[in-house]
């Protein structure tokens, strides 16, 4: 498996975005574990979880997911697991809480439903606009410095916020994670200052959000006919994509079954050449 550094931790290139285990009517516990298995046997080294990540609006499924089967495969000490925390959740509705006390609490809740004592990467999930920005990334600060934390990183933040969040943690801060896809390109300034900066860049549905990989497939979708020129599935094409666009990029697509990340972890062998890339553009 390809690798990619994420501040000084080297990771693969492939990460595996857990969150399609808990979503409703999402697979049981034995399938969800079969899957992290199966990432991990194919050399994956990052798995992305959030405490909000839940069918019932119960905080923590996704993440007592991650740490079960991590306990049942044996040794996972290259692991990396990366959670978040920021959001609430009240049922199917999503909520935001970026008050410092808030973030304190939501950590201590993932490392006791993790089983660690200091994550390895802790995100805040999304800026709170009723919170100034510098007050939740004074909190990510004080997380570092209590070592509940080994590393930070903020996700669906623009370029302004990102900058503010590196002035305020300094090295702390390794990681950027907004969405990109072939469908939804907007974060590609956001990748920019990650090269600037020096941070990596987890785009998270990176095929389009659950249900819409299979869209990637058409006829007439440019990634589907750069597929089927080298061979591979159009899911696959799309990682190798990102991968191409920088190599700030650790692509961390969902997954449910064994196979999906199978597949997935194969994407950075596919070779795009220029013409690939100028087409995909």
């Amino acid at each position: 498996m390809q690798q990619r550094q994420l501040g000084d931790r080297t990771v693969s290139a492939i990460g595996l975005g857990a969150m399609p285990m808990s979503v409703p009517g999402s697979p049981d516990a034995a399938q969800a574990e079969a899957t992290i298995h199966a990432a991990l046997d194919a050399g994956v080294t990052l798995i992305d979880t959030a405490d909000a990540y839940t069918p019932d609006g119960a905080l923590g499924h996704n993440e007592e997911l991650v740490a079960a089967a991590l306990r049942s495969y044996g040794d996972a000490s290259d692991v990396l697991v990366a959670t978040k925390g920021g959001h609430t959740r009240e049922g199917q509705d999503w909520g935001l809480d970026g008050r410092p006390e808030h973030l304190r609490t939501a950590c201590e809740g993932s490392l006791r439903r993790l089983g660690v004592d200091s994550i390895g990467l802790y995100q805040h999930h999304r800026p709170d606009p009723d919170v100034p920005y510098a007050e939740t990334m004074g909190a990510l600060r004080d997380l570092l410095d209590a070592g509940l934390i080994e590393r930070a990183g903020v996700s669906n933040a623009d370029p302004d916020q990102i900058r503010m969040a590196q002035e305020i943690l300094d090295d702390g801060l390794v990681s950027v994670q907004n969405q990109l896809s072939p469908r939804f390109r907007s974060s590609l300034p956001e990748l920019e200052v990650c090269e600037e900066l020096g941070l990596a860049f987890l785009p998270w549905s990176p095929l389009g959000g659950i249900g819409n990989a299979k869209d990637l497939g058409s006829d007439q979708h440019a990634f589907a006919q750069v597929a089927e020129r080298h061979a591979v599935s159009p899911q696959q094409a799309t990682l190798a994509w990102l991968l191409r666009l920088s190599p700030a990029v650790i692509a961390i697509p969902g997954a449910s079954r064994p196979e999906s990340i199978r597949s997935s972890a194969e994407s950075p062998t596919v070779e795009l050449t220029d013409d690939d890339v100028a087409a995909l553009r």
